[in-house]
């Protein structure tokens, strides 16, 4: 069962969710029955405008605004990079550097239909990031994304060798196991199959800041990591240290 979104902050102008993963931001195309958070706020009584959206496997805060003035001003915003967007990830490997910069440009594959790659025609992206913690042969990282280009953060730090640690288009492997995790340590009854510890790509909008569109004062809204991913993290620590 799905998780249901949560409302962070509403007024006149916009609307801030924390999305859960497996919900897209935006109706599908083709089926609009689709689990999707502008349907969901509809159904609440709550009309909005898409001002930008996240990947459908990617939880956390996304906003939406709730009038043509708001939209104008939040989208401008957004084109003009004067929005600030930080995502965390778990993702694979042990970074030589704390901190460090993507400067890559992307463009959409022409061979994979719906993947990014970093080639020399696409548009120019940047995305700057941190290491939170660093374990064994994982680490968790704080990814600041300057453009807004589609699977940046995903796509960016599979290029320095950190793809995601559960990402089927870019990473090394569809789901995380907790054998993976514990190695060794790790025992099943002698019929039993494991089953994936974590199914979805480790990916959080954690926070947002950006000028109110009425006020123009400078806000932030901020999304607690989901439940799957703090257990994920919980192993790491006690197994991967």
């Amino acid at each position: 069962m799905m998780i249901k979104p949560e409302i962070i902050f509403q007024d006149n102008d916009l609307v801030v969710l924390n999305k859960p993963a497996g919900m897209l931001s935006i109706p599908d195309r083709f089926n609009q029955n689709i689990p999707n958070l502008v349907s969901w706020l509809d159904k609440s009584g709550i009309a909005v405008i898409p001002v930008h959206r996240i990947d459908k496997f990617t939880s956390g805060v996304i906003v939406f605004a709730k009038n043509p003035e708001a939209h104008r001003v939040l989208s401008l915003d957004f084109e003009a990079r004067q929005v600030d967007k930080y995502y965390t990830a778990i993702c694979d490997g042990r970074f030589l550097s704390e901190r460090g910069e993507i400067n890559a440009p992307l463009a959409e594959s022409t061979i994979t239909r719906g993947k990014m790659i970093v080639h020399k025609r696409g548009k120019a992206s940047l995305s700057q990031y941190e290491v939170l913690e660093q374990f064994n042969r994982f680490a968790l990282v704080e990814v600041k994304i300057l453009t807004g280009r589609m699977h940046q953060v995903r796509v960016h730090l599979a290029h320095i060798g950190h793809p995601l640690a559960a990402d089927p288009l870019y990473g090394k492997r569809e789901s995380l196991f907790l054998s993976e995790i514990k190695t060794k340590r790790f025992h099943l009854s002698k019929y039993a199959e494991e089953q994936p510890f974590l199914t979805r790509q480790p990916l959080h909008a954690a926070r947002i800041r950006f000028n109110h569109p009425s006020t123009g004062n400078s806000v932030e809204f901020k999304a607690e990591l989901p439940k799957d991913l703090i257990a994920v993290l919980n192993q790491l620590r006690k197994w991967d240290k």
